[in-house]
């Protein structure tokens, strides 16, 4: 049995390839990561190691998929370590990085901020919901526009950190450059932050909507890790 850990648009891709071919449990850690894969094995379940350790024997998993977020470093870093302990095979698959010139790259979401701090203008987040509090932290007398996914959790913890409407903007991505390219000149964005998810995260798009509307890309900058890039050659590792 496989366990393919979900949540990012390559999800739906692996189990297109591996489909009638393996036997697989797709874990998301939303229900609105079910509803847009849309197949019979998908569970929604946030675990901790402790609880990987249950899935995996609960299960009988052979080997473990990583398709969580390139951001999502605990995750990953608990699926690798029930694998080792367990004895199984651990496959990462991950997104290739992103370089532009023009654009202002940090290191963390904390590094963000202190950048942040200092600057004069509307920035426009497109890295959902889960910094906003620190990011509100930075705000001053700037406005900040966030752009989280259209779920209840991500609407929620906007009100939480008292988030005008006017400031919400709740769509699924990604998006096309032209899309967002109308989206910050809609706002009259002076800065974009965005973490570097790659080709399938719609970075590139995001890129080059700010240099031709003139507004500075802030990218997130994420850790070296190790693991496959060809989608192929992940499926022929499988055992």
């Amino acid at each position: 049995m496989i366990w393919i850990i979900g949540g990012t648009t390559e999800t739906g891709i692996l189990i297109e390839k591996i489909k009638g071919n393996y036997k697989y449990i797709v874990s998301v850690a939303t229900y609105s990561g079910k509803e847009i894969l849309r197949d019979d094995n998908v569970v929604v379940a946030r675990m901790n190691y402790g609880e990987m350790l249950k899935f995996i024997k609960e299960y009988n998993i052979e080997t473990v998929i990583d398709l969580s977020h390139p951001y999502a470093v605990e995750v990953s870093q608990n699926a690798k370590g029930a694998s080792d302990y367990m004895g199984i095979n651990y496959l990462r698959y991950i997104r290739k990085g992103t370089e532009a010139s023009g654009a202002v790259y940090v290191n963390s979401i904390e590094e963000c901020a202190c950048y942040l701090k200092d600057i004069i203008g509307c920035v426009f987040f497109t890295t959902g919901m889960k910094n906003i509090r620190d990011f509100e932290k930075v705000r001053n007398n700037n406005r900040f526009i966030y752009r989280v996914l259209p779920t209840s959790f991500s609407i929620e913890e906007c009100i939480n950190n008292n988030i005008k409407m006017q400031d919400i903007i709740a769509v699924l991505g990604p998006f096309s450059e032209e899309f967002n390219a109308a989206m910050f000149m809609e706002y009259r964005a002076d800065f974009v932050v965005m973490k570097d998810s790659g080709v399938e995260g719609g970075t590139p798009e995001k890129i080059n909507a700010c240099l031709n509307c003139g507004s500075i890309p802030i990218i997130i900058g994420r850790g070296i890790e190790a693991g496959v890039y060809d989608m192929d050659k992940l499926v022929e590792m499988i055992k």
